[in-house]
């Protein structure tokens, strides 16, 4: 038996072989690497995972924490989200652990008593057809475990270097390789790593942002919220059902049953801060959040009886200018060399339950592209697309998230009834299930000459999977499901009534004509499926 990558895989068929050509690094960081990625959170992870797969790729991660984070944080995972962890193949993990959100509960203040909340509507959360995976709740430290495993069972069996800090960096621009120094902090010694690349993921606080010049630039809003994950004794009939509640007098909540069938998280408004007020000097805690939830849900009660995880924020829209270390397009100078990512250069509020999911989007995005310059399948120009596609999908969703704050607060234009809350999440569904995102025309995605081709898959937007039946076995599937998180290109090809004649003709053109995609990219001493798998 062979298999994509070489070698028989005894025992567990998950774990890739070490490629004897590029054995796995050792526990110190070497002084030369590929790409140096700072911060092992969504972004960060989703990047080393997907790198990790290409053995040639000489990868690092690290993290200035002490080990892998362990509660708290986000939770919701997108469809799109769950797309992306099929192709790293831990979705069905994640679909067996977590909650799953099947439909939304709207309540509202009662018009004859504002004081009381009463539910106004109840909607399916994701449309059908939208996506053949599901919306889920699971804690992010969850999701990073299974990035990890994923880490370790890839060709370079990586692992993040924990308690290594990020000190400064500086770009050589006349050296033609490794032309980023990075100057790195462990166990109270520094010492400098050269690197081809460097990504940022290190939050919204991000020094390797800081480093190259680049600002969050937007607005915080006076408004705090309180977030917490309780153990609780309820009266309040929609407790395991994603809820939307907004009581005119006292505020709103989004509730959200955590995996498990025990706990909730419950996000509620809280006061408006000053001018110059920031919400750490609010003397906010626990009990300041379950107060509030009470007053909110009357005339229900929620008797908190363990408080797992909480902490209080400001909402704040922030967009750093390029997400990349150049100011300049394609052509006009060097390709980028370092890159930030996630909460590093976009912030926004949870409540859309984007924050983790647009990080990983961004990971996702980035990863492949890399592989592909490093590999020498793509020209370093590739890197300019990074930035140009992924600050477009930071800079609607920012928009998206200060909407969606406007729509649940409690003094909207509305406030009497609350059904626009309602109405603005089934229009804007497709957006909160990540599936809304329509990268413009360019050298990627080609202009849309050939759109009338395949009108129900719109060019620019993910790959829509659809139930279909394999040819070569008569294995019903899903047509998503035959893609990994490898970086080669897919050619699908849907068979007709003439399928024998036709395929056929195809195969063979695919196989021996000079012209044929697949023959003029393949390298000469690699397999005929290393690039373009049909």
């Amino acid at each position: 038996m062979r298999f994509h990558g070489g070698g028989f895989r005894p025992g567990d068929p998950t774990v890739a072989p070490i490629d004897p050509a590029h054995p796995p690094g050792g526990p110190d960081i070497p002084e030369y690497v590929d790409v140096l990625i700072v911060g092992a959170g969504p972004a960060g992870l989703t990047l080393a995972a997907q790198l990790s797969r290409f053995p040639s790729i000489d990868t690092r991660l690290i993290e200035r924490g002490d080990g892998p984070l362990e509660m708290g944080r986000a939770d919701g995972i997108s469809c799109r989200s769950m797309e992306m962890f099929l192709a790293f193949g831990f979705a069905h993990d994640v679909m067996r652990e977590g909650y799953w959100v099947n439909e939304v509960a709207f309540w509202n203040s009662d018009p004859a008593d504002p004081s009381r909340i009463e539910r106004t509507g109840r909607v399916r959360d994701v449309e059908e057809g939208l996506s053949e995976m599901p919306h889920v709740i699971l804690g992010q430290a969850r999701v990073h475990d299974m990035y990890l495993d994923s880490m370790l069972k890839s060709p370079r069996r990586l692992s993040p270097d924990y308690g290594c800090r990020f000190v400064e960096l500086e770009v050589d621009e006349s050296a033609s390789d490794h032309p980023v120094a990075v100057e790195v902090s462990r166990d109270g010694r520094t010492r400098t790593v050269r690197a081809r690349h460097v990504v940022g993921c290190d939050g919204a606080r991000s020094d390797v942002r800081r480093a190259i010049g680049r600002g969050l630039r937007g607005d915080a809003a006076n408004k705090v919220w309180g977030v917490m994950d309780v153990l609780a004794v309820t009266d309040f009939p929609d407790i395991r059902m994603k809820c939307l509640i907004r009581s005119r007098e006292h505020g709103s909540i989004v509730l959200i049953p955590r995996e498990g069938g025990h706990l909730v998280r419950i996000y509620v408004e809280l006061d408006s801060l000053g001018g110059n007020e920031r919400v750490r000097d609010r003397d906010i805690a626990p009990d300041t959040l379950i107060a509030a939830a009470n007053r909110i849900l009357n005339p229900h009660a929620l008797d908190v009886k363990e408080v797992a995880w909480w902490s209080s924020y400001e909402i704040g829209q922030r967009l750093a200018e390029r997400f990349d270390d150049v100011d300049h397009d394609p052509g006009e100078g060097r390709a980028p060399r370092v890159f930030i990512a996630g909460d590093a250069c976009h912030t926004h509020s949870p409540k859309a339950g984007q924050g983790m999911n647009v990080s990983m989007g961004d990971g996702f995005n980035l990863g492949w592209k890399l592989a592909h310059v490093l590999t020498g399948r793509a020209s370093p120009d590739l890197l300019f697309s990074y930035s140009l596609e992924r600050r477009t999908v930071a800079r609607e969703l920012i928009e998206f998230d200060a909407e969606w704050n406007r729509a649940l607060a409690s003094g909207g234009a509305d406030a009497g009834n609350g059904r626009e809350v309602e109405h603005y999440f089934v229009e804007h569904a497709r957006r909160a299930a990540g599936l809304s995102t329509k990268y413009a025309p360019s050298g990627l995605t080609g202009p849309d000459l050939h759109q009338g081709l395949a009108p129900g898959f719109p060019i620019g937007r993910r790959f829509h999977s659809a139930p279909v039946t394999r040819l070569c076995d008569g294995r019903p599937m899903h047509l998503g499901h035959a893609v990994e998180a490898d970086g080669r290109w897919r050619l699908f090809a849907f068979a007709g009534e003439k399928w024998e004649e036709e395929f056929a003709a195809l195969m063979w053109w695919l196989k021996d004509e000079p012209a044929s995609p697949v023959l003029r990219h393949t390298p000469g001493d690699g397999d005929i499926d290393d690039v373009i798998d049909v």
